[in-house]
């Protein structure tokens, strides 16, 4: 499978409700963060923007964002969370929107080479780029308390500790190598499940994968960094598919729209930041039934929208809605 083909088959999510969100114009600079095959990109370009910052840590990615050679559209590898830098390195400022799309994309679920898909044979790795512990790694070397934890808070998995405890069992005997050998185990505890349910590896698949990429840190520090970075009237869009990172994305929202919990009688009365945003979206906005029709991963994507205000950025928040796993504790 070539990537250009699997470029031209990718449908972008939510892309009408994207583009009006981010409103784009000429004259206008917009990052767009997660950039995969293009689509949001493309679409910006198309719909007036003078220039587009695409953002990915797969290479494969940058490598077919190059080969298109789409006028207006400049290409940088890292992670989004260092748009600041890499907006710099490019020369592009004011940043007049930013756009993100997270998770992994369906361009990495189609190559079983990546080893995303717990319905494709091929190698355990889960990496968004090459650097880091691979899945392989987490299942081969975590404790049973750390696997547990990973799958319990990355995939919501209530039957966590059994798979923990299948996984370190099963690694006695013969290591982890590929997404069947994994899948395998995951399935001696939860059985095969029926068509009409959710694959029985689905939520231990997820936690690997957000383990493996920090992509729930990634979207607290890409969020900060988009609010650094936004001009006055600059605007955010963020599309994403499961609670764990909509939750992020809503508290952000929240606190940085001045919408937080009003301060309570019995703590001392701190002044609150001015609101740096301002709601474009009212609350989230899901995918029509036309577009879950044509595209069924849309059926859990939200966009949340803001608009940046003139207000200075509020301080990062230090704390972080999942457990703090380091890499360090597998022992590498």
């Amino acid at each position: 499978m070539s990537t250009h083909s699997s470029a031209d088959r990718h449908i972008p999510v939510l892309l009408n409700e994207v583009i009006a969100a981010l409103s784009p114009k000429a004259g206008d600079i917009i990052i767009d963060g997660t950039f995969g095959a293009g689509g949001y990109s493309r679409a910006i370009l198309a719909a007036g923007a003078t220039r587009v910052l695409g953002i990915d840590r797969d290479p494969a990615a940058l490598a077919a964002g190059e080969a298109m050679g789409v006028s207006g559209l400049t290409l940088r590898g890292g992670v989004y969370s260092g748009m600041e830098a890499l907006a710099a390195d490019a020369g592009l400022s004011p940043i007049d929107g930013v756009v993100l799309d997270i998770g992994v994309s369906s361009m990495q679920i189609d190559d079983a080479v990546r080893g995303f898909s717990f319905q494709k044979d091929g190698p355990l790795d889960m990496r968004m780029s090459s650097d880091g512990a691979s899945a392989a790694d987490v299942a081969n070397r975590a404790g049973e308390g750390l696997l547990a934890d990973i799958i319990f808070h990355y995939g919501e998995e209530r039957r966590s500790r059994a798979i923990a405890k299948a996984i370190v069992t099963a690694r006695k005997s013969k290591r982890f190598e590929t997404t069947m050998d994994l899948v395998a185990v995951i399935e001696s505890v939860m059985g095969r499940g029926r068509p009409d349910q959710i694959h029985p590896a689905t939520r231990t698949f997820q936690a690997l994968r957000i383990f493996v990429n920090d992509e729930l840190g990634e979207l607290s520090r890409g969020l900060e960094a988009a609010e650094r970075l936004l001009a006055p009237e600059g605007r955010l869009a963020v599309v994403t598919f499961h609670s764990l990172e909509d939750r992020i994305v809503k508290r952000f929202l929240a606190a940085r729209c001045g919408r937080q919990a009003g301060p309570s009688r019995h703590l001392p009365d701190v002044k609150s930041a001015a609101p740096s945003f301002e709601p474009i979206t009212k609350g989230a906005e899901g995918a029509s039934e036309d577009e879950v029709a044509r595209n069924p991963r849309a059926r859990s994507a939200k966009l949340r929208a803001a608009r940046r205000t003139a207000a200075a950025a509020h301080k990062p928040d230090t704390t972080f809605s999942g457990p703090r796993i380091s890499q360090q504790e597998l022992g590498r």
